[in-house]
């Protein structure tokens, strides 16, 4: 897949494909890289971008609200996630997160209940070029999950708890958790459970502010809070 801008327009499309808007048609050629500049029929430049994280958060088709960017990047962060690395992840929704970890090279199993959710996030896993190393499995991770050893394990499910008690099961030594809540009533029950069984048990809210910056000075936005949800992290001992 290829992104393809114009101002402040984007696109994505796969080579070879046509591109059709009020700015004219794009015949996009086979061989289309990064850095190439397209005309469309009525004589208008597109350029063409290689798919990054954020653009694919941006694009990707949606089944509900996916963690944002930010969130993703703590996870990525506080557990370290790295090619080679081995991640059980419930609660795949859109997929965003399963695909971010892909991308870095981490071999991923997500699991969904819904069906439609799943085909939706299998769709989104091929646009995002990670099929060889994520796989989404429909069905209850609990019910289902390979005993052997991951990594990682992270969730964004509302039975969170249940499988955080088991994560000593289902982490090797060392292994993270990540957990992910949009309510602190959860983040609370998830941090009780941890504390049973794992080490390093913290939790955190996520809150980007942003500045407005102008020609009269720079100063913090008095817009809204940016407040996205609760993470917990903790460690397998």
């Amino acid at each position: 897949m290829i992104l393809l801008t114009h101002g402040d327009r984007e696109y994505l499309r796969e080579p070879g494909e046509e591109l059709q808007t009020d700015l004219g048609v794009v015949e996009i050629p086979d061989d289309a890289r990064p850095g190439d500049v397209l005309e469309s029929h009525l004589g208008e430049e597109f350029r063409v971008r290689r798919l990054r994280g954020p653009d694919l958060f941006n694009h990707l088709q949606r089944t509900g609200a996916p963690m944002l960017p930010r969130d993703i990047g703590l996870v990525l962060g506080e557990t370290g996630i790295a090619a080679g690395d081995r991640v059980l992840d419930a609660g795949t929704g859109t997929g965003v997160l399963a695909t971010y970890m892909g991308r870095v090279g981490a071999e991923v199993i997500t699991y969904e209940r819904n069906p439609e959710f799943a085909e939706v996030a299998r769709e989104n896993v091929r646009l995002a070029g990670v099929t060889d190393r994520v796989e989404v499995r429909t069905g209850d991770l609990t019910n289902e999950a390979d005993p052997s050893g991951f990594d990682v394990l992270t969730l964004d499910t509302e039975d969170a708890p249940d499988v955080v008690a088991r994560a000593g099961e289902l982490l090797v030594p060392g292994g993270f958790l990540a957990v992910y809540s949009p309510f602190i009533e959860a983040t609370r029950e998830v941090v009780e459970t941890a504390r049973g069984t794992l080490s390093d048990v913290r939790a955190v809210e996520t809150i980007q502010r942003e500045l407005d910056v102008d020609e009269r000075g720079t100063r913090p936005s008095t817009g809204p809070v940016g407040h996205s949800g609760y993470l917990v992290f903790a460690r397998n001992v």
